[in-house]
């Protein structure tokens, strides 16, 4: 089975490697670009077809490892 996890910064977090995204964006000349922020994403496989042991099992590995929960906000997707 499949999972995605998003890892993002929690709003009101500054997000300094987004401002510099954003303003290489604008320098670029690409038009109608707002505000950037940027996260982590992880393409993970697990083993077994039970969905609700694999998000718990990556609930914790966020909790413990994926995110710093303090700052950053976490999405657990699992697929096929």
């Amino acid at each position: 089975m499949k999972a995605r996890v998003t890892v993002t910064l929690k709003t009101g977090v500054l997000d300094p490697q987004g401002k510099a995204i954003e303003g290489a964006l604008k320098s670029l000349g690409i038009e109608g670009v707002g505000s950037v922020r940027q996260g982590k994403v992880f393409d993970i496989e697990l083993a077994g077809s039970d969905k609700a042991a694999a998000e718990a099992a990556l609930k914790t590995a966020c909790e413990k490892l994926l995110a710093n929960t303090v700052i950053e906000n976490y999405r657990v997707e699992i697929g096929a």
